[in-house]
């Protein structure tokens, strides 16, 4: 079925007959239904609506009235859980492929898509770049792309994700019918990305704004001694009601959650530290009521469909607006009066902003990088686990750099492969071979004769099985997909590549490691201006509803239901302690830089190590995380240590 006979054939009936079949509702909610219009009529589109306004039901309708199969990107295995078990209730058929996922759940999942019997099937971005899950997918007729959390595609925006720019080509090279960019925070300049990225036009992206006019936004300046005690008077002269309490760090998660529970109420920790086992029966424990308040990292909330939380309580500062806006979006999806409340601390800036600036590499680091993969040459084969490991960049930092490089047209993906496949087989190769015809026992003759052989494991030279069989890499693994498939073999993949062809060969080395230092400084200040946005907004001396609403593109003069608009004093935020670096043993620094040269050689390691950063060299390095000298700075801005390092000669800059 093509796209113009799908338009022809959905009419409003059919859309309003499934929803009340299948989702037992009798009316959309703002924005739904021009979403899913725009979509039955073969086009693209985009749902920016706040959290908890339904942005899933734009993707799960269509995909029951479209054919094929539609494929949602989802960053969270959580989030996927919990809308299968939904949909499954439902009687839609869909299912997930993740990391979670067993041998042979995952060759279940599989089968289901390629006899057409799945309707949605959920996936991680990073899942769109592997070669396994294309060989499969490029097969199947893909009538519609979903893409949540979309504003990760753009540099704008405050949770960029590389993965998520590859996913318009893929888009393209997979001839997916339609896109669906959905999220719950975009700026103008991050809307027109995604619009950009995706073909949407301008017309076809639904905006239904930000305003919640029954949340009750209140700032509470304090100071950090003062936050446990003012939580607890908080909690006491509200009614009771479902709590969600965000902290900085897993600790506090665990320490807010302890100090909670010896005064008296409900609490228990949750972060992403915890066994998965732990996690989920603290999360069903709160969607049924037994558990009253959370104290979590910003590990929780994401998809939670919990409409009845009554209190957001950010005991520390978020890291901006985009954030606070997601978060405090949880509560009140009842349409009941909720109150979220901002604990004011300045102090808490230097912690937030530790993370940003350990995460920018060393200038040194991105020159010995690209050097490594220029010298490649024409065909570039890398690992990205071997260059975290090797030039002490987190793994979303290597891929970033890549993905620059990509974005400068110097380099250009060719997907992810398997540098080692091992088959064990189930019975004899004449045995399998009689289950095929002449053509195709022929192809398989020829890929078996490039295996080698050991007690159970035979091991796939696969360069020479695309000269043997004369098929490319695809077509090889689909065959061993087959035989998987039918328990002829049990398949192992590993050493989990990437390969790039070089397009620009004259380029200047040095200009485009600049470029890209540049690129890695820029973000770094987006990002930290965004912490600063949140502390101005916390000692705004107007309408603090209208104040957020501004940053997202919407006027609003006065909510007349935030803490300013009730009465409240602007809040009074002591500038946070600028602590000076005094009586640092320097020796004991620099006789680590001497035995951990690899970890600790460039200033910028130095002042990650100091502040309490982990990094690859850093966890490869044996003893040295639980060395007392790690985060013995901790609380000293970034910005103040990397300058004391520099200025340090022991330690040798």
């Amino acid at each position: 079925m093509d796209i113009q006979q799908t338009k022809d054939q959905i009419g409003k009936n059919d859309i309003y007959k499934t929803l009340k079949d299948y989702f037992g509702f009798d009316a959309f909610r703002s924005g739904q239904e021009e979403v899913i219009t725009t979509l039955l009529n073969g086009e693209s589109g985009a749902a920016i609506f706040p959290t908890g306004s339904g942005k899933s039901l734009c993707y799960q309708l269509p995909a029951l009235l479209l054919p094929g199969l539609t494929l949602v990107i989802s960053p969270l295995i959580a989030l996927m859980k919990d809308q299968i078990d939904s949909l499954k209730k439902q009687g839609i058929a869909a299912e997930r492929l993740d990391s979670s996922l067993d041998a042979e759940s995952y060759r279940s999942v599989m089968n289901n898509v390629r006899t057409g019997q799945l309707k949605i099937l959920f996936v991680a971005p990073e899942r769109m770049s592997n070669e396994r899950f294309l060989s499969i997918i490029k097969d199947q007729q893909l009538s519609l792309l979903a893409v949540d959390e979309a504003h990760c595609i753009s540099a704008w925006g405050h949770n960029f994700r590389p993965d998520y720019l590859k996913l318009a080509r893929a888009a393209k090279e997979l001839c997916v019918e339609r896109v669906l960019a959905l999220t719950a925070t975009a700026t103008s300049k991050v809307s027109a990305d995604m619009a950009k990225a995706f073909d949407i036009k301008d017309q076809n992206v639904i905006n239904t704004g930000f305003y919640r006019p029954n949340l009750e936004m209140r700032v509470t300046a304090c100071s950090d001694k003062e936050r446990p005690e003012l939580l607890i008077k908080r909690l006491r002269n509200r009614p009771p009601g479902s709590t969600i309490i965000y902290v900085s760090l897993q600790r506090d998660a665990e320490t807010t959650a302890e100090y909670l529970s010896k005064n008296g109420f409900n609490a228990r920790a949750y972060h992403a530290g915890m066994s998965a086992e732990k996690r989920a029966n603290v999360q069903d424990g709160f969607m049924d009521g037994s558990i009253e308040i959370i104290c979590a990292t910003i590990a929780f909330g994401m998809g939670i469909d919990k409409a009845n939380i009554r209190y957001i309580y950010h005991y520390h500062l978020p890291k901006g607006f985009e954030s606070y806006m997601q978060e405090t979006g949880r509560a009140g999806r009842d349409g009941k009066p909720s109150v979220c409340e901002l604990f004011a601390c300045a102090d808490d800036c230097t912690t937030l902003e530790n993370f940003v600036y350990g995460d920018t590499p060393d200038a040194g680091s991105i020159v010995d990088m690209v050097n490594a993969i220029f010298e490649q040459g024409k065909e570039i084969d890398v690992s990205t686990y071997e260059l975290s490991r090797k030039h002490d960049m987190r793994t979303l930092v290597v891929n970033t750099l890549l993905t620059r490089l990509e974005l400068m047209e110097i380099i250009r993906s060719e997907g992810f492969y398997y540098s080692n496949i091992r088959l064990a087989p189930a019975c004899s190769s004449d045995e399998i071979l009689s289950h095929y015809n002449d053509n195709q026992a022929s192809f398989l003759r020829k890929l078996f004769s490039c295996c080698t052989m050991a007690k159970k494991w035979a091991t796939l030279d696969t360069d020479q099985a695309v000269i043997s069989t004369g098929h490319a890499r695809p077509v090889i693994l689909r065959a061993l997909e087959d035989l998987e498939n039918k328990g002829f073999v049990e398949l192992q993949l590993g050493g989990y590549r990437q390969r790039f062809r070089r397009l620009a060969e004259n380029v200047n080395c040095q200009d485009v490691c600049t470029h890209l230092q540049t690129t890695f400084l820029e973000h770094e200040q987006m990002e930290i201006s965004r912490i600063q946005n949140m502390l101005d907004y916390a000692q705004h001396d107007g309408c603090l509803t209208g104040y957020l609403l501004n940053y997202f593109g919407e006027t609003l003069e006065q909510c007349g239901h935030c803490g300013i608009c009730l009465g409240d004093s602007p809040a009074r935020v002591k500038k946070r302690k600028n602590e000076e670096i005094t009586n640092f043993n320097v020796d004991n620094l620099s006789a680590l830089v001497k035995e951990y040269s690899n970890a600790l050689s460039q200033p910028r390691q130095q002042a990650r190590f100091l502040c309490g950063l982990n990094s690859p060299a850093v966890s490869a390095a044996k003893f040295l995380r639980g060395n007392p000298v790690f985060g013995s700075l901790a609380h000293v801005p970034f910005a103040n240590v990397l300058k004391y390092c520099k200025s340090i000669p022991e330690l040798g800059n």
